[in-house]
């Protein structure tokens, strides 16, 4: 069994790698930084290939696709992503740009043509990092709000199309509230409430995965947030998404 995991050199990433290869799947982890790959390489007992990778280059990710193609992929799970703080006026847009092909581009093109590849043998699972931010819009971080939207709206239409289908392919959305990662440092923030562990939420995922669950959200702070918004008007999100997000800034 083989799995393909972006962003893998760190974080969320990386712990599901390992709890992967605590389960012997073969791994093919791809990030930008070959030395943190390299590290990772050597510290698992299993199979590793490493690709180097910038994924907010569209011709990068096709090549990263012809390159895997054949390999027979059972688990995809894109990871790879990042976010940025400001108002969306002062923000740079080559960063933002970058986010909006990191995070929608090429966990569409990867996902469209493994999908393909898994109807083909009627089995796999795809594993699609979003997050709590996909549920309503973010202000001071509006473009990753926007992009982690597309992600969840874009899976969840996926996993329900595979089920008209009829076809052995499970897929999935990871939505996760703060997590100890490096994601608030490339997104110049500090958290305002207490992160889970990176790991837990890894190995929840992953298990959530196995189960065929849809949406995965881990941590009941979440998954309460999540039920009550239902019942507030979108301004009033507005006004505590910004509030919320006011507090992270350094």
């Amino acid at each position: 069994m083989k799995a393909l995991i972006t962003g893998a050199s760190s974080g969320i990433g990386l712990d599901m790698a390992k709890y992967l290869a605590s389960m012997n799947y073969e791994l093919i982890l791809v990030a930008r930084d070959k030395e943190k790959l390299e590290k990772v390489q050597e510290s698992l007992k299993t199979k590793v290939t490493i690709i180097v990778a910038d994924l907010a280059n569209e011709q990068k990710v096709k090549e990263l696709y012809v390159l895997i193609k054949k390999e027979n992929i059972d688990i995809l799970i894109n990871n790879a992503g990042f976010g940025d703080f400001g108002f969306f006026t002062e923000t740079d847009l080559t960063k933002e740009l970058d986010m909006i092909n990191t995070n929608i581009k090429a966990v569409h093109i990867l996902t469209k043509a493994i999908l393909k590849d898994m109807e083909k043998k009627n089995s796999g699972y795809i594993l699609n990092v979003a997050s709590s931010a996909a549920f309503q819009p973010g202000p001071l971080m509006a473009t990753y709000y926007a992009t982690k939207s597309y992600v969840y709206q874009l899976t969840e239409a996926l996993y329900y199309e595979e089920k008209k289908k009829k076809k052995n392919v499970h897929i999935s959305v990871l939505c996760p509230g703060p997590v100890a990662t490096n994601f608030n440092k490339v997104a110049n923030v500090s958290f305002s409430v207490k992160p889970l562990a990176s790991k837990y939420v890894a190995k929840y995922a992953i298990d959530k995965m196995f189960k065929h669950k849809m949406l995965i959200i881990p941590g009941f702070k979440m998954k309460a947030a999540k039920f009550f918004s239902r019942f507030v008007s979108d301004k009033f999100l507005l006004r505590i998404t910004y509030r919320i997000q006011k507090r992270k800034r350094k």
